[in-house]
């Protein structure tokens, strides 16, 4: 197929992008300065791993929305079969101004007359990875109340391409939002910690960080003006306080958020204790 990759310099838009080209397919690469000029015109798909660095309001409405709403339109015009989403699974509860944007960009793709695949995977590896260096300079993993407030089923770079290539030719996943998590089971941020420390060789100790902390930063932080930093102090709040797995309206269910591939947190984290791996979190992690 012919498929135009947006995103592509992001860490999954780089693992789709690997993907695409081990499965065969024709793949353009605008970058998201040229998107308003995009012209779709004999392309088959759109897959967009488009998502805002930092989450504030104005870059989160203008990637995570009008960027996507662009492209959709082009594809619209050009007569495009198929668009790919990859979204987040926090949009199923949200209070943040990047998951308000996703879910206005999920609306207008599912009433959009084109082919989709809505994909809301849970926490990336690399998300979930920050403390390495804490723990091998003998210092707590830091933990938010006892460590066991959130659980999610983390997810490859390589396992979520696969999963989102396969869109492209499986009927069972088109017209469809699809939560999708790594092999199970779903872990806490303990459980995480103690898999870090027991791939670095070293004693797993906690220290709790109370997650109302988080909330009077973003109150000082807002009263003094500084309202991005006030909103990065929210959404280190949201990912303290609720877990990366499937919502359903009552509480989080691990057990029924689906589950996709086979690579494990713990083959990670000992691959980035043996040096073979290097996390590039930008903007991810928490810690």
């Amino acid at each position: 197929m012919k498929v135009t990759l947006l995103g592509s310099s992001g860490t999954i838009g780089r693992a789709v992008l690997r993907e695409l080209r081990r499965a065969g397919h024709v793949i353009s690469t605008p970058d998201r300065h040229t998107l308003t000029a995009l012209d779709l015109a004999g392309e088959d798909a759109v897959i967009s791993c488009l998502a805002s660095r930092t989450g504030t309001p104005k870059d989160a409405w203008f990637v995570d929305h009008d960027l996507n709403a662009g492209a959709l339109k082009a594809a619209q015009s050009a007569g495009v079969s198929t668009f790919i989403l990859l979204s987040a699974i926090c949009v199923q509860k949200p209070r943040l101004a990047f998951q308000h944007a996703k879910l206005a960009f999920e609306e207008k793709l599912t009433q959009s007359g084109l082919s989709y695949s809505i994909i809301r995977p849970t926490a990336y590896f690399k998300s979930i990875s920050g403390q390495a260096d804490r723990l091998r300079e003998g210092k707590p993993f830091l933990t938010f109340g006892n460590g066991t407030l959130t659980a999610c089923k983390p997810i490859s770079d390589e396992d979520l391409a696969t999963y989102i290539v396969s869109a492209l030719s499986d009927p069972a996943m088109q017209n469809k939002i699809l939560p999708i998590g790594g092999p199970g089971p779903a872990l806490t941020a303990r459980e995480q910690g103690e898999l870090l420390a027991e791939a670095l060789g070293v004693t797993f100790r906690t220290r709790s960080v109370p997650p109302g902390f988080l909330k009077v930063i973003a109150t000082v932080l807002s009263a003094v003006g500084l309202r991005e930093k006030a909103a990065l102090a929210r959404i280190g709040h949201y990912y303290a306080t609720e877990s990366m797995l499937l919502w359903d309206g009552m509480k989080y269910d691990a057990d029924a958020t689906p589950e996709f591939g086979s690579d494990t947190l713990q083959a990670h984290y000992q691959a980035l204790a043996r040096g073979e791996v290097v996390d590039d979190r930008e903007g991810h992690a928490v810690f």
